[in-house]
């Protein structure tokens, strides 16, 4: 039968490759659909675990939790450090650590924060120590592996998020530290002390003259800056139930400070994606159903030519069953190559988006992770294709022999 089946899949080529490449359009669309949402929902997930409320400066609650926790957008600015010391003295708060940001290497964020932020995450070291002074960097693990960073390497740190901008060669960076894997948020950060982002930015700060004897150029880049040290957000972890209650009010009705819990904007922002995510499934369901039309269309018409071939070979010998499954087997083997170009095609468009889009690849999406839900969109695939080519086969089996075979004569 397969024989039999791939000859005559091969006779009408054009039109089995037109089947082909509709059901394999269908199946990367979906294939695309299911490892974006699922892969997005699981990081953000992972990435806001521990972290209670994001405090920092006034704007979009949603750009706020964006920039501070996933790391993805642009800060809405900075807010003054005596800050994390009002809020480290609230007894409802149980943890309060530090962000600073405004520098990048190579593409990936420079955070100045406390090791209690590699904590949070439960990153641990693979190779050297945690940062513990001026200008000393612990490397992600992603980071160190794009980039090729290792112990003891100097690097300079260049200003903005987005890749470029003016490098800060006064003030290098040393990597004291790599992180293990963690399927977080940490792997793609350089964590650093806060004091040593004010440094680069040439901004006085308690202690900074000790730094400063050691480099003399960066003191003489500081001495004209005038700016005051701020950080950029706080992370808050609460103590009690209680915390949730009364730390965001506090923030939001007492002070100049904006506070946004990551749940409510996690949730909200899911749910902005998840409307366009479902309608783009939805066309890539029609897609597969417009497939399956088409592999209908396209059997019944062949069933339709081969009767005179079809009654010939049962007086040949074939049985009813071997016809009806001939028919199965052309519908099955289409579905198929569909299902087998399309995942890759899904796979390798989304492996060209993330290295196309920043974004994307600031997200953590991986293109060769695998999803159970990949085999449920082939098994629905293959489903269509039986359902398809169920009545033209049940026709082949019902097909009268003497009359056919009179007719063709």
């Amino acid at each position: 039968m397969l024989g039999l089946a791939l000859a005559y899949l091969r006779d009408r080529a054009l039109t089995t490759l037109l089947n082909v490449l509709l059901l394999a359009l269908a199946v990367a669309t979906l294939a695309i659909l299911l490892l974006f949402s699922s892969q997005v929902g699981n990081r953000f997930e992972r990435d806001a675990a521990g972290v209670d409320l994001v405090v920092g400066a006034k704007g979009s609650p949603l750009q706020l939790i964006l920039s501070s926790l996933y790391q993805i957008d642009a800060p809405t600015g900075n807010i003054p450090l005596e800050s994390l010391q009002f809020l480290r003295r609230n007894r409802a708060v149980a943890q309060a650590i530090p962000l600073a940001l405004g520098d990048q290497f190579q593409g990936y964020r420079i955070v100045g924060t406390e090791p209690a932020y590699a904590h949070l995450y439960g990153a641990t070291l693979a190779e050297g120590a945690m940062f513990a002074g001026p200008q000393q960097a612990v490397i992600g693990a992603e980071v160190a592996r794009a980039t090729g960073i290792g112990l003891g390497q100097r690097f300079v740190g260049s200003h903005g998020l987005a890749e470029g901008g003016t490098g800060h060669d006064h003030a290098p960076f040393m990597a004291v530290g790599i992180l293990r894997p963690t399927g977080t948020v940490v792997d793609r950060l350089i964590l650093v002390d806060v004091p040593s982002v004010w440094d680069a930015h040439g901004i006085e700060h308690e202690g900074a003259d000790a730094a400063h004897e050691e480099h003399d150029a960066h003191s003489n880049h500081a001495a004209g800056c005038g700016m005051e040290p701020e950080i950029t957000a706080i992370l808050i972890k609460y103590r009690s139930a209680f915390g949730a209650v009364s730390v965001p009010g506090l923030i939001n009705r007492q002070t100049d400070l904006q506070a946004a819990v990551p749940a409510v904007e996690t949730t909200r922002l899911l749910s902005l994606l998840g409307a366009g995510v479902d309608g783009a499934r939805i066309f890539a369901w029609l897609l597969a159903g417009t497939g399956g039309l088409s592999i209908f269309v396209a059997l019944l018409q062949a069933a339709n030519a081969r009767e005179g071939d079809l009654a010939l070979l049962r007086v040949m010998g074939a049985t009813r069953l071997q016809l009806f499954g001939t028919i199965v087997l052309e519908a099955v083997l289409i579905a198929i190559a569909g299902c087998a170009i399309g995942l890759a095609v899904g796979h390798g468009v989304l492996a060209l988006a993330i290295g196309t889009f920043d974004t994307l690849r600031e997200v953590g999406i991986s293109a060769w992770l695998l999803h159970p839900g990949e085999l449920a969109i082939v098994a629905a695939v293959l489903g269509i294709a039986l359902l398809a080519a169920l009545v033209p086969a049940i026709r082949v089996l019902r097909t009268d022999l003497a009359v056919t075979l009179a007719r063709a004569r």
